[in-house]
């Protein structure tokens, strides 16, 4: 790994001597492309050279342990030498998780889309319960959360909800989400007090800006309606709602929660470019043949990744075999536990994907 890491190192300084030379400095496009990618080097090649710093720390202290003959100083320069090993140890596994390929997506927004599964009204109901848990996550994140779009069951719950979730790194935190989420529980319409298992499908997308996938405008059929609202004197009269279809695949984005149709659209849009994303996504990684157990980022949402048992207050991430015994903290928005511990496990399969 060390050979790896000396190579980039050998890049970075490659990059101060182009970014030196004058005609470099004179073309702003070249200057930023290498700025930016050195800044991408920087905490890596930072890291490596402390790493350097303290193996000639090491030695020097050897040979200096080796010519002591009394015992104190024998013994402190062999506390020094455990201090400065642990050091090591810690550089060495900050540079491997710095070697791992960065998620291109991870500072984005996210786009989340909750469904009911199956187990009818109560399938809803903890649809809504998965909403109001996310968005209380986004709350201890200081993150914005909207609903672009939902269909309410009428008792509570939520046949579908659309919404997004705006914060720096949401995608980072959110991304391993998506699947199939479970609960065991009595219903509150369940006169006899049996345990009932419902499910709801999660999706986590990371919003796609205009450049990043090609919509061409022929292949959009976008038709205009008046949006389901309350009633009275608040009833909306215009047709700000927008459907639009997009003709190739056939899928099918609505947005009814501004209170315009050009806002509408543009949600609706952001919608759409997300969900094409990931169906680019899913076949670039299928022609790869790659496959990670957690399904970062590949929208496979027929995996059961979750379920919550209430009669146990009980939470079980079956991806990683974690159970906790805090079902109420959880489903209020106490998520960083389970999230952390997503990222260490994809971490580690990442690591040693790359033989790192």
């Amino acid at each position: 790994m060390l050979d790896k890491v000396e190579l980039i190192e050998e890049r970075y300084e490659e990059l101060n001597q182009l970014m030196a030379n004058p005609e470099v400095a004179t073309d702003h496009v070249v200057m930023a492309e290498y700025a930016q990618e050195q800044a991408e080097l920087a905490e890596l090649v930072q890291v490596y050279r402390q790493y350097r710093a303290l193996e000639q720390e090491l030695s020097d202290t050897r040979e200096l342990q080796e010519l002591e003959d009394g015992e104190e100083m024998h013994q402190l320069a062999e506390q020094e030498i455990v201090r400065i090993e642990g050091e090591l140890d810690t550089l060495y596994g900050k540079m491997r998780l710095l070697l791992l390929p960065k998620d291109p997506n991870d500072e984005k927004n996210v786009i989340m889309e909750i469904r009911a599964g199956a187990g009818g009204d109560e399938a809803g109901i903890f649809a809504a319960d998965l909403y109001r848990m996310y968005t209380r996550y986004a709350e201890t994140q200081r993150w914005k959360t909207e609903i672009l779009s939902s269909h309410s069951t009428g008792v509570g719950g939520f046949k579908e909800v659309i919404f997004e979730i705006v914060g720096k790194g949401a995608y980072s935190r959110l991304k391993y989400e998506s699947g199939v989420h479970r609960v065991q529980r009595v219903p509150i319409t369940e006169a006899q007090g049996r345990i009932h298992t419902s499910t709801a499908t999660v999706a986590v997308l990371p919003e796609i800006d205009e450049v990043e996938i090609d919509i061409n405008s022929t292949d959009l059929e976008i038709d205009a309606y008046i949006s389901s609202g309350p009633g009275g004197q608040h009833m909306q009269k215009n047709a700000t709602a927008v459907r639009i279809t997009h003709k190739p695949t056939g899928m099918i984005v609505s947005c009814e929660s501004e209170r315009s149709q050009t806002q509408n659209r543009e949600r609706a849009m952001a919608v759409l470019r997300a969900r094409l994303y990931e169906q680019e996504q899913e076949r670039q990684m299928e022609e790869r043949g790659e496959e990670r157990r957690l399904q970062v980022g590949s929208g496979e949402r027929s995996e059961k990744i979750r379920t919550y048992n209430y009669p146990q207050n009980r939470v079980t991430d079956h991806r990683i075999g974690l159970t906790l015994y805090r079902l109420e903290t959880i489903v209020d928005g106490d998520l960083d536990e389970i999230i952390d511990e997503l990222a260490t496990t994809d971490q580690a399969e990442r690591l040693q994907a790359i033989g790192a």
